[in-house]
């Protein structure tokens, strides 16, 4: 079932497009992250669905509502909607408990929802707390409980953990996804943290200059990536140029396999993740430094003839048994990805 459909909504300020014809539906149940950087359309996207903004076209539809379409723009407060702000912004002169009660009518069961609320965000206890008495992270599970209160169709988050500590920020993620899982959200975050779209949501669209570029299940967006600025957006990439040709591509990591079939007999730039490179027999290489994290290393080396030459970057995990000047085998495991250059031939 779809708990939202978006269809070639389009919003602009001033006569710059903001957001552009932007389209997906969003399966009941799911978090979808819009992933973008700052000033990409996010966060108007955000609070267009939400009612905040109103868009120049395009259509909205919340379950079975149709809460926006150019002959119609359904209130914010009508709309089901739970929002999440950066900071929490609960009431300040409201304890706990108040602020999660307040958008619950007065009827016997309010008491127990707040409490269930709070229960499950990790917040039992806190009943009587004012939010000046609270850390920041907790603030934010306050007003998660807050928005989820109302059982709403759709929770909105914007940015939520962008002014935690990154400590707190892991663990906070995780208890909010227990969260939305246990209460089968429909749940919209905007986030330009890659890791954390990666480690919450079970969709992820790549926003770019108000285009939504890519919309895919976490997993396609990263191993195929629509371009290459998506590429380098959503993960570290090594880029070497090569040919394709007869199903293969050659470059200076040797003949390797890849998917796109369409791209035949055309310089192309080959997209590599550097988890995929491994030292074993290969190609030669020569080891440039090494810089060790502890958890994993970094190995800078170089490959191919003087004229040919690029420079690669692998991960192994713990400290490297390979030193400066030393000459290795590098191997590339699976497909790589490729995308023609536009002066190809």
């Amino acid at each position: 079932m779809t708990a939202l459909s978006i269809k070639n909504l389009s919003k602009s300020f001033d006569g710059v497009d903001v957001i552009k014809n932007v389209a997906f539906d969003l399966p009941k149940g799911k978090m979808l992250a819009i992933l973008g950087p700052s000033g990409c359309g996010k966060t108007t996207l955000l609070r267009s669905i939400a009612g905040f903004e109103i868009p120049h076209s395009g259509a909205i539809k919340i379950g079975d509502q149709e809460v926006f379409n150019e002959r119609r723009h359904l209130a914010a407060e009508k709309r089901r909607i739970g929002y999440v702000p950066q900071e929490g912004a609960l009431f300040p002169h409201l304890t706990v408990a108040q602020n999660v009660a307040f958008g619950l009518p007065r009827n016997s069961r309010r008491n127990e929802r707040v409490l269930e609320m709070l229960a499950l965000v990790g917040m039992q206890g806190f009943e009587k707390r004012m939010p000046h008495e609270l850390s920041g992270g907790q603030q934010q599970r306050v007003a998660l409980a807050r928005a989820l209160a109302p059982d709403p169709a759709l929770l909105l988050l914007d940015e939520p953990f962008s002014a935690l500590d990154t400590g707190l920020r892991a663990k906070l993620r995780e208890d909010i996804k227990y969260a939305l899982e246990k209460s089968n959200a429909t749940s919209i975050m905007v986030t330009h943290d890659q890791e954390e779209a990666f480690s919450m949501a079970d969709i992820i669209g790549v926003m770019r200059d108000g285009d939504l570029i890519q919309i895919a299940e976490p997993n396609d967006i990263y191993t195929n990536p629509k371009d290459l600025n998506v590429a380098t957006f959503v993960g570290d990439a090594i880029l070497v140029d090569g040919h394709a040709e007869n199903g293969y591509v050659d470059c200076p990591l040797g003949r390797l396999s890849h998917q796109q079939k369409s791209v035949e007999d055309a310089r192309v730039t080959v997209m590599i993740r550097p988890e995929q490179l491994t030292i074993e027999e290969g190609r030669t290489a020569t080891v440039l430094k090494t810089t060790y994290f502890g958890h994993d290393s970094l190995i800078d080396m170089t490959i191919g003839e003087q004229n040919d030459m690029c420079s690669v970057s692998i991960r192994v995990l713990g400290k490297p048994n390979v030193q400066k000047g030393d000459e290795v085998g590098l191997r590339v495991n699976g497909d790589v990805v490729i995308y023609e250059q536009q002066n190809s031939h």
